[in-house]
């Protein structure tokens, strides 16, 4: 996966702005971080810590954490191990939980239904 592609799945998600963030390209939504390029084919995703566990458990050969970003709302991935169904699926996610209430909630009807965590545990995320 390129970063390209990312960039474009990161800015149809509705009110996604490019910017960055420790001289990397970054993605908001209205101020609130959403994705990050973290160094060459690794992308800082935020999302709920529940979620960040369960996907390191699952896949750990696609989604990891540091010691800096141990406990903290975000998740690590490896570029070159993740579909781009799967990052679609993480990005849509992951803005769900930056989003401002009102802006999802109005959202919600143009973006795509993210899937449960069972149909995560197989090999769909």
């Amino acid at each position: 996966m390129k970063f390209e592609t990312v960039r474009a799945i990161a800015l149809a998600l509705p009110e996604v702005e490019e910017g960055s963030s420790y001289g990397t390209p970054s993605f908001r939504v209205r101020k609130h971080f959403l994705a990050r390029l973290r160094e060459e084919g690794v992308l800082v995703v935020k999302i709920d810590l529940a979620d960040k566990e369960f996907l390191i458990r699952s896949r750990p050969e696609t989604y990891f954490s540091t010691p800096h970003y141990d406990g903290y709302p975000a998740v690590l991935v490896k570029l070159a191990a993740v579909s781009r169904a799967e990052l679609e699926q993480l990005l849509t996610a992951a803005w769900r939980f930056v989003a401002p209430p009102r802006l999802a909630a109005a959202s919600n009807a143009t973006l795509p239904p993210v899937r449960q965590r069972a149909a995560s545990r197989k090999g769909r995320t």
